[in-house]
């Protein structure tokens, strides 16, 4: 080795991705598959050659779906390891558990494949095993799981991005980088090949055994799991039962009239006996018989006829829209991503007396805001669309803070929940901009996106969080999922600090004080500055204005917060029963 070969700095996980990059581009370039698959396996080779040091998982981690916790160098060895760092927050994280689950059916665990989770937190809630545990059941991951609080092995190996796919060898030594969403086929081909180079050298292991999918939630007996979203409407209440992949429509008690959806995790329109959903998340009800619902997995957004019972897809093609798409097609021709909240808004063109002709949609999976208009309207500078458009109105779809005059400039960071603000003075959307923990509104009236509290100034920083009262950037909230307004006051879920918050106007800027929670994690209520919720994610107002709804996610629970008495009470009691009876009845085709 001469003396500028030793002062070469070592190979890194940095270097590696580098060079994976190089390798997709150099793959593009090449019409022949056999030529494709001769780079690909000159890669493996020359990385299992000279491998990047790799570190194993530090002893005493919490784990998930095993049976004990798994060493890379003593359990792990002779096997092709996928190690996926993600934070359960994120929606591109999110985004990449169907490749996973792909991956898995492709490779069972005979084939010598396995997946492990290295979750890596990116809030402080998420540092949490027991949150954790929620979201994995709430996902569905059947993968073994290590939960790395303080991302020690993301920071050993210089990891900067979720999620990242770490592929390696049976030496344990990392062959393959893949950094954020979109590498499904990449992801199976890479993993086929070094099956196929390190198995012709040596017996890969089967790891039947070392994974043990474990159901923390008993599913058949909750009267709801995981539920997202709420609505009201003029008979009664909306809820999404995500963790069901159903609709609920129950009258003020609580009393089910209708279940919407078989409860079987797909995509189908049809009778609500027959209708597929996947995790649906926003539902607004739209008079003076229909329920719009963002079907967030499906990447949809659907119309529930209560008149004659029936599900149909309005907007999205089934398939997740590419980044930065501003739409402008009908509603079933356009693709989007991950819908995640819903309400009403008007287009420039609408006077205040005119009925709301815009449905605005929080598009987490693309950090932008969405609308299918209604009817015909016009947005910014005097463009105009037909009835059954789905466009963008706000959002370039960087995942970013930064507010502008110029709509289409403005950046998101998976924005999650909307609500329609109309007092004397406004027009505004106000939005529950979860990864920047910020609340923010898009001016309808002249397009501006503006800050209203939370986060930093710098529209770069999306770790900006905490969990204080006060004015404009001064305050901290964490991941807020869900906003509902009461005149010009607006009600927040501050998801990750389990409050409950309202947001109001002091002169020109913003104040929020917490008005419900303590931000330990619990289930009691009561008096409404000691109750405790388990990450709330849903929220809206009861029609006479003095009760909030509110979506207990992480309790399985909808909870009442009485305004005027300053309690909160549950709902779940009456609903259970109900619940129980009506599924036996849909499971018989009785209803």
């Amino acid at each position: 080795m001469s003396d500028s070969e030793e002062n070469q700095p070592e190979d890194t996980i940095p270097s590696l991705m580098m060079a994976c990059i190089a390798l997709a581009a150099e793959i593009a370039e090449r019409n022949c598959d056999e030529e494709k698959d001769d780079l690909i396996r000159e890669h493996i080779k020359k990385w299992a050659a000279n491998p990047v040091p790799m570190v194993d998982f530090e002893a005493g981690l919490e784990w998930f779906n095993v049976e004990k916790s798994l060493s890379l160098r003593e359990d792990l060895q002779d096997c092709i390891v996928v190690l996926d760092f993600f934070t359960y927050c994120c929606i591109n994280c999110m985004h990449i558990l169907p490749d996973l689950e792909h991956l898995e059916k492709v490779f069972p665990p005979t084939s010598g494949v396995i997946v492990v989770g290295v979750h890596s937190a990116k809030f402080d809630n998420e540092r949490t095993s027991a949150n954790i545990s929620a979201a994995i059941e709430r996902y569905g991951i059947h993968h073994a799981v290590v939960n790395d609080a303080q991302a020690k092995m993301w920071m050993e190996l210089g990891i900067s991005c979720w999620p990242t796919l770490l592929i390696l060898g049976p030496n344990c030594e990392p062959i393959f980088v893949l950094v954020g969403e979109g590498h499904k086929q990449r992801l199976e081909h890479y993993v086929t090949l070094a099956r196929h180079y390190f198995s012709s050298k040596r017996k890969l292991r089967d790891v039947c055994g070392l994974v043990k999918p474990s159901s923390h939630v008993d599913a058949q007996n909750l009267p709801l799991l995981y539920p997202g979203k709420v609505a009201v409407f003029p008979q009664g209440i909306i809820i999404a039962d995500s963790g069901h992949h159903r609709i609920l429509v129950t009258d003020k008690n609580g009393t089910v009239k209708h279940i919407v959806g078989s409860g079987k995790q797909g995509h189908a329109d049809g009778p609500f006996s027959l209708a597929e959903f996947n995790t649906p998340q926003g539902v607004l009800f739209y008079p003076p018989h229909t329920i719009f619902v963002a079907d967030t997995n499906n990447h949809l957004i659907r119309k529930v006829n209560l008149e004659t019972q029936t599900v149909e897809t309005v907007v999205g093609t089934g398939e997740q829209a590419c980044e930065k798409d501003l739409g402008g097609l009908p509603g079933k021709q356009q693709a989007i991503s991950s819908p995640w909240d819903l309400c009403f808004g008007k287009s420039l063109d609408l006077s205040d007396e005119e009925e709301d002709n815009l449905l605005v949609i929080a598009m987490a999976g693309s950090h932008q805001i969405w609308a299918y208009f209604l009817r015909d309207g016009k947005w910014f500078r005097g463009s105009e669309y037909k009835a059954g458009t789905a466009v963008c109105l706000a959002g370039n779809g960087e995942e970013q803070n930064r507010n502008t005059r110029y709509p289409l400039s403005a950046s998101f960071a998976q924005p999650s929940g909307v609500t329609w603000c109309r007092g004397s003075s406004m027009r505004d959307v106000f939005i529950a901009d979860s990864e920047s923990s910020t609340i923010r509104k898009l001016q309808l009236k002249d397009c501006v996106v503006k800050a209203v509290v939370g986060g930093a100034r710098d529209p770069m920083d999306l770790f900006s969080f905490g969990d204080r009262d006060g004015c404009g950037v001064e305050a901290k909230l964490q991941h807020p999922l869900a906003v509902a307004a009461i005149g010009e006051a607006v009600y927040v879920a501050d998801t990750y600090n389990h409050k409950i918050k309202v947001v109001r106007a002091e002169g020109k800027t913003y104040s929020v004080t917490a008005v419900a929670g303590t931000s330990k994690i619990g289930n009691t209520v009561g008096n409404m500055l000691e109750s405790q919720f388990s990450e709330p994610s849903g929220l809206c107002v009861s029609s006479d204005q003095q009760l909030l709804y509110i979506a207990d996610t992480n309790n399985h629970a909808i909870k009442v917060l009485e305004l005027k008495k300053g309690t909160v009470h549950q709902m779940m009691y009456q609903l259970k029963l109900l619940l129980v009876i009506s599924s036996l009845l849909l499971k018989f085709h009785l209803l």
